[in-house]
Order: C-alpha cells, then sequence, then structure tokens
C-alpha cells in the first residue's frame, strides 16, 4: 500500500450511551469510500476488561470476531457491514488493553524507573494504537466510546486532544454525536443537554466542528441556529440524525444534509463525486419488499436483541437480495416445553437456532429442532445450534438417547465433545477456537449450491466439536457431514438431504454478511423459507 496524508476524524458521544455512534461512524465511512478515499475506522472502548470475550451478552451485547481472531465490540460488526472490508485486531481497543500493555512495559522496566502516570504513559499507547494506520489510509474515522464526562473516558479524550494538537487543525476533525430530546408535553425539543454536552467536550480541549443530533424528528432552523451560537459551530454544521426506518438509511440522509462534503471541505480534501446508487437500490429493497417471511430465532439472550445484532442484520441483508421483509420472532429458549413447542413455532416459515454458552435453555433448542426436522420447516443452526442439531439427531434418529455435549453432561454418548487443545486451558478469555478457518464442502450439498464454491473460509468462536467417533452412526441414518475441515479432522457443516432445508454450521456466516450482497448460506435460507411459505418443495 502507497503512503498517504492520512486525516483524523474523531467522533465522540453526549448526553447518554447507544445513541448510534457506531451507525453514524459506518455511515460516515461509507460515504467518504463512496467519494473515492480509502477509509478505515477504529473503535476505542473505555471498559477494564481486555476485550468484551467473557462479557454477559445480556449487558454488552454480541462479541464481534474479526478474521484474525481479535473479540471485538460490536460496532465492528456495523463498520464491516457498511465498508464491506475486514477489519483486524487493530481496529478495536480498550482501557483493559492499554493499560495491560504499560503495565507489562513496567514490569519488565522499559520506562527506566519512572513513575507511570495517566499522562503521557497511558495517552502514549492509546495514540500509538490511534495512529497505527497512519500513512496507510486517507481517512482514519476514531470512536471513541462512552460518553463525554464519563471518568473511564478521559484518557481516550486527551489522547485524541494531543493528536488534534500534533497533526494539525487542518489534518483533524472532531464531530459530536448528542442527543435532542423531544417534550411531548411542552410540544418542543430542548437543546440544553446538547449545550452541556459540548461544553464539558471543550473543557477537555476538544471543540466539535459538528454536531450530529439525534431526534424524533427534523430540527428546524431556529433550533439550529440556537445549538450553532451555544455551541460555537456553523448553522450548517448543525445536523439533525433523525429515527429512520432502517439504520442503513443513514448514509443517504447525511448526503442529504451534506455531511460528507462538510467534513472534507474542513479537512481541505477535494470533494469527488458520490456513488450511493448500488446502495440506495439496497435500501428500497428493505424498505419496499415485494414478499414477507415469518422467521424464529430461539436463543437464551433473546431478552436483549443486540446480542444477535449481526444475526438480524445478517436476515435483512438476505432479505433485500430475495425482495422479502424478514419478521423476526425472538423465542426464549428456556420456555419451550414439549407441551408449547408446537404452538410456539407453528406458522413460522423458518427457524434459526442460535449461538451461545452453557446449559441453560439447551433442551427448548433441541425440541425446537426435532419439530422443524419433522415438520420440513427450513432450520439454520449456527455454531452451539448446530451442536444441538447433531445431539437432537443423535437421540431421536439414531437411538442414543442420553447423547448430549460434554459442556452441558458428561455421558458414554458426548456426540459434542471438547476440542483436544481445549482440555488445559484455565483462562478463559481469548482461548476458544477464534477467527478465519477454511472448510471443504461437499458438491452434493444445499451448502454447495449456496456458496457455488468448494472451499470457503469463514470464522469462528467455539470451544467444543463435533465427535467424529459419531460420525458413521450419524452418517447411516441420514446425517451428510457437508463441510469439514481441509484435513477432514474437524465437521464445520451438517445437512439432513431428506428436508427441505436443514443446515448446521460450526461457524458464524453472520461475521461476514454485508449490506448489499449478503451471505450466501442466510440468501439460501431466507430463499427456502419463502419457497416453504409458498408451498414450493425443495
Amino acid at each position: 500500500m502507497s503512503k498517504k496524508k492520512t486525516k483524523y476524524l474523531f467522533i465522540s458521544g453526549g448526553v447518554v450511551s447507544s445513541v448510534g455512534k457506531g451507525i453514524a461512524s459506518a455511515s460516515i465511512g461509507l460515504l467518504l469510500k463512496q467519494r473515492g478515499y480509502s477509509v478505515t475506522i477504529m473503535k476505542f472502548d473505555p471498559y477494564i476488561n481486555i476485550d468484551p470475550g467473557t462479557m454477559n451478552p445480556m449487558q454488552h451485547g454480541e462479541v464481534y470476531v474479526t478474521d484474525d481472531g481479535a473479540e471485538t465490540d460490536l460496532d465492528l460488526g456495523h463498520y464491516e457491514r457498511f465498508l464491506d472490508v475486514s477489519m483486524s485486531k487493530n481496529n478495536n481497543a480498550t482501557a483493559g488493553q492499554v493499560y495491560y500493555e504499560v503495565i507489562q512495559r513496567e514490569r519488565s522496566g522499559d520506562y527506566l524507573g519512572k513513575t507511570v502516570q495517566v499522562i503521557p504513559h497511558i495517552t502514549d499507547e492509546i495514540k500509538r494504537r490511534m495512529t497505527i494506520f497512519d500513512s496507510q489510509f486517507n481517512i482514519v474515522i476514531i470512536e471513541i466510546g462512552g460518553t463525554a464526562g464519563d471518568i473511564e473516558s478521559q484518557p481516550f479524550l486527551e489522547a485524541a486532544r494531543q493528536i488534534c494538537r500534533e497533526k494539525g487543525e487542518k489534518n483533524t476533525l472532531n464531530i459530536h454525536l448528542t442527543y435532542v430530546p423531544y417534550i411531548r408535553s411542552a410540544g418542543e425539543v430542548k437543546t440544553k443537554p446538547t449545550q452541556h454536552s459540548v461544553k464539558i467536550l471543550m473543557e477537555f480541549g476538544l471543540r466539535p466542528e459538528i454536531l450530529l443530533c439525534r431526534t424524533e424528528q427534523p430540527l428546524e432552523k431556529d433550533v439550529r441556529d440556537k445549538i450553532a451560537l451555544f455551541c460555537n459551530v456553523d448553522e450548517q454544521s448543525v445536523i439533525d440524525a433523525v429515527d429512520v426506518q432502517t439504520i442503513y438509511e443513514v448514509p443517504i440522509h447525511y448526503a442529504k444534509r451534506n455531511l460528507d462534503t462538510i467534513i472534507l471541505k474542513k479537512l481541505g480534501m477535494p470533494v469527488q463525486s458520490l456513488d450511493l446508487a448500488t446502495w440506495t437500490n439496497f435500501v428500497d429493497n428493505i424498505k419496499a419488499p415485494k414478499q414477507t417471511v415469518r422467521i424464529g430465532i430461539v436463543g437464551k439472550y433473546v431478552s436483549h436483541v443486540d446480542s444477535y445484532k449481526s444475526i438480524s442484520e445478517a436476515l435483512i441483508h438476505a432479505g433485500a437480495i430475495n425482495d422479502t421483509l424478514v419478521e423476526i420472532l425472538w423465542i426464549q429458549s428456556e420456555n419451550i416445553t414439549d407441551k408449547n413447542v408446537e404452538s410456539t413455532l407453528k406458522g413460522l416459515d423458518g427457524v434459526l437456532v442460535a449461538p451461545g454458552f452453557g446449559d441453560r435453555g439447551i433442551e427448548g433448542k433441541i425440541k425446537s429442532i426435532k419439530y422443524v426436522r419433522e415438520n420440513g420447516i427450513p432450520f439454520f443452526g449456527i455454531c452451539l445450534g448446530m451442536q444441538c442439531a447433531t445431539i437432537e439427531f443423535a437421540r431421536n434418529k439414531c437411538g442414543l438417547k442420553d447423547a448430549n455435549s460434554t459442556e452441558f453432561k458428561k455421558s458414554k454418548n458426548n456426540v459434542i465433545d471438547i476440542m483436544d487443545e481445549q482440555r488445559t486451558v484455565v483462562d478463559k478469555g481469548g482461548t476458544m477456537r477464534l477467527g478465519t478457518f477454511p472448510c471443504l464442502i461437499d458438491k452434493s450439498s444445499k451448502s454447495f449450491s449456496a456458496y457455488q464454491k468448494e472451499f470457503i473460509a469463514e470464522r469462528h468462536r467455539h470451544r467444543y466439536e463435533f465427535n467424529n467417533a459419531f460420525k458413521q452412526v450419524m452418517e447411516k441414518n441420514g446425517l451428510l457431514i457437508a463441510g469439514t475441515s481441509p484435513n477432514n479432522t474437524l465437521v464445520e457443516i451438517i445437512e439432513i438431504p431428506s428436508h427441505p432445508w436443514f443446515v448446521g454450521v460450526q461457524f458464524h456466516p453472520e461475521y461476514k454478511s454485508r449490506a448489499v450482497s449478503a451471505h450466501p448460506l442466510f440468501i439460501g435460507f431466507v430463499g427456502a423459507a419463502l419457497k416453504h411459505k409458498n408451498g414450493i418443495g425443495a
């Protein structure tokens, strides 16, 4: 890659969390990419965890895994889906990683006896990470997690201030995403939270030049003028980030507000032509589909749907390709019993059994799989979902009534067993089978029909595998081992050829689904659900 003059765009948030910094960062990145510039996006999380790998998905949402095996924040999924690129471990950093690195250096004597402090040692390490892509991209977008005023975020804001000072105002730009609430009883929006948020940010030496104001409805000019006056920005740089029908509409809205043009002019970069035709067609397919299917997602974390964020987005992508709206029914696996499984799943056009860890809700997943297998409903099992499908098939088709996974219960028929290299693992963080691994696909399988190629590579995150000791009895009773590792030691895909669409995968295909192009297996699954709805056989 030839050396480039890199510009830095910092995105911070204020008032409340979860107002959409990740979507804003991804949307800005897409617009700048479609203007012809090379772009990457980084996420800096202020929590002390080394990574989110050991965090409860009910609190943090899903863990997103990159090709190189990094367990990262779910916002990296948005970056990849919008920009259609693969991120790496260098695109996400946590306060835990930063402090751990500095402490390791201190223990090894790298600081030559100096007192180790937040400034300069912690901030220097943050700056090193923030500038790791220097000269590789035209623009590096840096999203700082948390909100202005958080104690945890302060070292990251200070590092950003120092970079802005060192690189100069023509090479750096600060964008602040804030919340402008609408008070229904008063019938008006309130700008005071934004004013206070900007004031706090300026106390750290950062002056935002563009404000993205999350709001339920477009801001009138007098409101934008007021925000501009009190926050010391020009009125055209106060941009309402209104709620839209789909997150994929956000870049189109920002383009209409000339956000990308404003950014480029402030950075002193040529405003090249913008090509959003393909993206706009994709959004139109989402907003005005010709057909609808109902797909149930059976999982144990469904009360916090961000736990399965990449899966739900992958279904949206595949729906757009099939010109279909995918209505998702979230089903708590713990609540499924023999008595209610039919009433719970009846009428669905497809069922996806989601990944996860631990034995809670497992029997509900297995009962769900048995029902869809016996009733010809399209099934898609991901990671733990594939393992549950293996257990169900062993119990009910192979006569191994005590079949189970070593993760849940040890028995003589553990058709799912822990990987050999995992048996002695003590530390839980970052020690699973992580990242991209190759797979060879059986040409007679539905998976091959979906991918249209024999060799694929997909991302993994698990400790347990299909137990090859049971491969022969499974195949004898009608299970197809549709995909394996190249050396034929690890089972990656299982199918039931006699079923309209029954596919289980050990990997996580949702991580590689992209907004415009979607993922082959999700396209196939939604297509099968459409056929089932319309009474068309496999």
